[in-house]
């Protein structure tokens, strides 16, 4: 039955098999994916060091946190260390706040900033709790035992006192 349905229809089933065979040649013809020339990697290589900041939810792109994340990028750039954001959604209070702290904590976080009112109360809250991860809080409070205090005030001061701090952290995190 095949047989004769072949001989009724052998231009087709020909054709059939030579646009197999043309499409099985132009297939194997091609460069494949390896011999193609990639470009460059772009890929950074980071130091272990690892900073955090903590933000409401407008996230860096808030006044108040804008020059935290500038300071906090440039010190990135000269120590090869990790920057990183996390937001606080929900109520803007402390105890809101607090879980997404451990957060950052869990994560490994060796410097964990936090800037709004609500996450300053938290990480000042916190940090008794974890006494071997270093706290930026940016308010007008004063700095104790593993909490530095930096004082809001002109962008660029608040931006190059992070920058600071970030990259002394950084770097004492080597040793």
């Amino acid at each position: 039955m095949v047989i004769r349905w072949l001989r009724r229809y052998w231009w087709a089933a020909t054709a059939v098999v030579a646009a197999l065979g043309i499409g099985l040649g132009i297939f194997l013809a091609r460069p494949s994916h390896q011999a193609r020339a990639l470009p460059p990697t772009r890929a950074r290589v980071y130091t272990t060091f690892d900073a955090c900041l903590l933000t409401d939810a407008a996230g860096i792109g808030s006044a108040q946190a804008a020059p935290v994340w500038s300071g906090m990028q440039a010190a990135s750039v000269q120590t090869s260390g990790k920057v990183s954001f996390l937001s606080v959604y929900g109520p803007n209070t402390a105890a809101n706040a607090v879980p997404y702290v451990n957060t950052l904590v869990q994560r490994q976080c060796d410097l964990v900033l936090a800037v709004g009112p609500s996450q300053v109360a938290a990480a000042r809250e916190q940090a008794s709790a974890f006494p071997k991860v270093q706290f930026v809080v940016i308010d007008g409070g004063s700095s104790s035992g593993n909490v530095t205090a930096v004082a809001p005030g002109k962008d660029t001061d608040v931006s190059s006192a992070v920058k600071t701090i970030v990259m002394t952290a950084a770097d004492s995190n080597r040793s």
